[in-house]
């Protein structure tokens, strides 16, 4: 990333704080970017959280390991990871009509990783997501070693937890991430 691209990522990243204070109160600015600046390979992981459609922003501060985390805040899933089964193994299994991608693989490549449930409905009570369309969400071993893999959207003023074959695609579902730094 050149500094041309850096300086737009955190004006980007600012700004959205600055408007969003809600979901990192007693977060200051400041902190957040003396954190990045001494963890710099994340910026890589915002830009491309950024670039994906993701508006990425603060919803935590970890006072005790000193992580400042980021999570998609986008009203829908980033509509550049859409379209993917759950991972590798799902999209292994698919013999015909085979997606781009698995959700697994572009969050490891992006270096972020998929919320969890919990997660999730954390995300939720800083704001309504997902009113249109669902995410995946990281799912247990022993969901997944069934066949199964999860994802949530919100509907009815309500947060669910579905179900689905791994190797299912949508083009309304994708998947939010979440980086700590």
């Amino acid at each position: 990333m050149n500094a041309q691209e850096r300086a737009g990522l955190l004006d980007a990243l600012k700004s959205r704080f600055e408007k969003n204070m809600r979901r990192h109160e007693g977060t200051a600015w400041a902190a957040v970017v003396a954190r990045l600046e001494r963890h710099p390979q994340a910026l890589k992981s915002l830009g491309l959280m950024e670039a994906t459609g993701g508006e990425p922003d603060v919803v935590g501060h970890d006072q005790e390991a000193g992580h400042i985390v980021f999570c998609d805040c986008a009203p829908e899933s980033p509509v550049g990871r859409r379209s993917l089964c759950y991972d590798t193994a799902a999209l292994d299994a698919r013999k015909e009509n085979k997606p781009q991608g698995s959700a697994m693989d572009v969050a490891g490549e992006m270096g972020i990783h998929l919320l969890t449930e919990d997660q999730y409905r954390a995300l939720q009570k800083l704001g309504e997501f997902d009113t249109k369309t669902s995410s995946w969400v990281a799912t247990p071993p022993d969901v997944r070693s069934l066949g199964g893999a999860l994802f949530c959207d919100r509907r009815y003023g309500r947060v669910f937890v579905y179900h689905n074959g791994a190797q299912s695609y949508y083009a309304s579902r994708g998947f939010r991430g979440s980086l700590a730094v």
